[in-house]
């Protein structure tokens, strides 16, 4: 049996993949285009390079996202762990310096003795046991052939990314430090924050509604499909002047210290790195045209003499039509030892993104030991998500993120919210628990004794 396995893509899920093979024992060639060819939205050739944003989501074992990093860490997760290290000031939630976060999860597969990384687009899928996790940027060769193997026809949505300021630049004597609820550091929050008056508010949707955008080159401009998860700013304004404010612009939780009130609307700014020299606007995705952006991002008070790092954009993102090409194992239908992995399988969020690369490199590491590949129990998030991406209706299927949603109902409703969720992680990490320990797998013997 062979010991050689192949890995296409160095983000998030490849990077999980790759190194869940290595510490079974397996031989991993991954590849990464990057630099040789970039994708337009990658700035380096880091892997595990985060695009849209630098959060992880939350870290509150209540909510989605905390439960499924708690079943990470359950199943031994490099990137979760490498997220942890460079973790940077975000209330509850897991935010990371970007370039620290990369750097960590490069040199953690540079190093490891059974990874060999190469340098240079994949354009064939790969004849041997392989994991396709080229992410929503996959190249145009290697896409043609992924549609002629499966036969369906690609989908598509349009994804943006949000702007970065420089934190020098913010009007302090304006914004404000504070997390929601009083959540972080009790004298100075994790968040910087913008309150708008009604009148600021009217004038920036105003701006929003009237400006241009940057022209979608090479994208199906007559059927725009928009992630409803990631929706531009621009595109949240146009379906009603009060959307903003009860979506990314919302003021709950949040007193401004200048008047005692709560604002008519806020735009929250989360560090993006370590040292805090650079803030991204939480939920700003745009695709507004730069000169404009930078004119509209600076009617928001405090930032009228705003610095930009980065200015919001916005790029096309592919997935295939998971629920008629793959089982819950990640496993493509008609070839067991073809996976694929991440946000290609139409699994949004960072942490998604890596749990089902961990959950494709441990099963093709069991199907060429022999065993069975594994389907994680419903209960958890993990077997939740890859659960909904390969049974959804294929006609209307769109990206899906970790939410309590998605999980069975418990046998008994509970009404009040906060215990229901409650319910849904106790019950997850003890589903999850039974399972690892039935599986004999030697890189989780620590954690199941």
């Amino acid at each position: 049996m062979t010991r050689t396995v192949t890995v296409v893509g160095g983000g998030l899920a490849g990077s999980e993949a790759a190194w869940q093979l290595a510490e079974r024992g397996f031989n991993v060639i991954l590849y990464e285009m990057r630099p040789q060819k970039t994708t337009g939205a990658h700035v380096s050739d880091r892997l595990g390079e985060l695009i849209c944003s630098n959060s992880f989501g939350s870290k509150l074992k209540d909510r989605a996202s905390g439960l499924l990093k708690t079943e990470l860490d359950l199943l031994r997760s490099l990137l979760l762990s490498c997220a942890e290290r460079a973790a940077v000031p975000a209330g509850g939630a897991l935010a990371v310096d970007r370039e620290q976060f990369a750097q960590m999860v490069t040199e953690a597969l540079s190093s490891h003795p059974n990874i060999r990384i190469i340098r240079e687009e994949c354009t064939e899928i790969p004849s041997g046991p392989s994991i396709i996790a080229t992410g929503p940027l996959t190249s145009d060769a290697l896409a043609a052939k992924i549609a002629a193997l499966s036969g369906q026809e690609y989908l598509y949505f349009y994804d943006a990314i949000a702007p970065i300021v420089s934190a020098d630049s913010i009007d302090m004597s304006i914004a404000f430090r504070a997390s929601r609820y009083e959540r972080g550091d009790e004298d100075e929050g994790d968040y910087i924050n913008c309150p708008l008056s009604q009148d600021e508010y009217e004038r920036f949707v105003d701006a929003l509604l009237q400006s241009e955008r940057i022209e979608l080159r090479d994208f199906e401009l007559e059927d725009p499909h928009f992630f409803e998860g990631c929706l531009p700013i621009e595109q949240i304004a146009a379906r009603g002047r009060e959307s903003l404010a009860y979506g990314p612009m919302r003021p709950v939780g949040l007193r401004d210290p200048r008047t005692g009130r709560r604002p008519y609307a806020v735009v929250q700014l989360r560090r993006d790195n370590l040292i805090g020299s650079l803030y991204n606007l939480v939920g700003f995705q745009t695709n507004i045209k730069w000169g404009q952006q930078r004119e509209i991002l600076r009617l928001i008070p405090g930032l009228q003499n705003a610095e930009f790092a980065r200015m919001g954009q916005m790029h096309r993102n592919t997935f295939i039509n998971a629920p008629t090409l793959l089982h819950p194992t990640m496993q493509f239908r008609g070839r067991d030892d073809l996976l694929f992995a991440g946000q290609i399988t139409g699994v949004e969020g960072y942490m998604g993104n890596v749990a089902t690369g961990l959950l494709a490199g441990m099963n093709l590491a069991r199907l060429l030991d022999g065993k069975p590949a594994w389907v994680p129990p419903e209960t958890t998030m993990l077997g939740a998500l890859c659960h909904y991406v390969t049974h959804a209706e294929p006609k209307h299927f769109q990206p899906m993120k970790a939410n309590f949603g998605i999980l069975p109902e418990l046998p008994t409703h509970i009404r009040d919210k906060r215990l229901r969720y409650g319910a849904y992680v106790e019950r997850a990490v003890s589903a999850l628990e039974a399972a690892m320990a039935s599986l004999d797998d030697v890189y989780l013997a620590e954690v199941v004794s």
